[in-house]
């Protein structure tokens, strides 16, 4: 649990200190252009908060997911994979054979990973024939200070 309240405060401190909205913005980056405009004006920023409130998931669709393409998703991960071992094996060989033992793991490894996202995607039963990419959005960022810093930020709000 993340404690809202002042720097100084402590967590089993009953009363937190009282905080005020000094703006309220649609989206997540004007809400740190302002906190950003602040700091650059000197304000104590320790004090500010950005709250989101009305938290949701978007998941936006970024493509269809065909048989194909899970087997390139799993080739690249497992190349990497065993680009990580064949540098962990290369590590104990001499001479020019860690060249070898590096491409070796590297392709023992993406042929497997394409194996397993090909057969992955197979056994979903075309369940999620799609790819997407989740975030986590508010619909309201709120930037709050401590009450009595509230005049003294209130005159960031007026523009750059």
């Amino acid at each position: 649990m993340t404690n809202l309240s002042g720097p100084h405060q402590q967590q089993g401190d009953p009363k937190p200190a009282p905080r005020q909205v000094v703006a309220s913005f649609d989206n997540y980056a004007d809400a740190q252009r302002l906190v950003d405009r602040m700091s650059d004006g000197g304000f104590p920023v320790e004090h500010v908060r950005i709250i989101g409130d009305e938290l949701r998931t978007v998941e936006r669709v970024v493509g269809r997911m065909t048989k194909g393409r899970a087997a390139f998703a799993g080739a690249a991960s497992g190349a990497w994979f065993g680009l990580f071992i064949g540098l962990l094996l290369a590590i104990f060989t001499v001479g020019p054979v860690w060249i070898v033992t590096m491409l070796t793991a590297l392709v023992i490894g993406s042929f497997w990973g394409g194996v397993f996202g090909f057969v992955a995607h197979i056994a979903t039963g075309g369940e999620r024939d799609f790819d997407s990419v989740k975030s986590l959005e508010a619909r309201r960022y709120d930037v709050c200070v401590s009450a009595e810093l509230a005049a003294e930020a209130a005159r960031f709000t007026q523009g750059p």
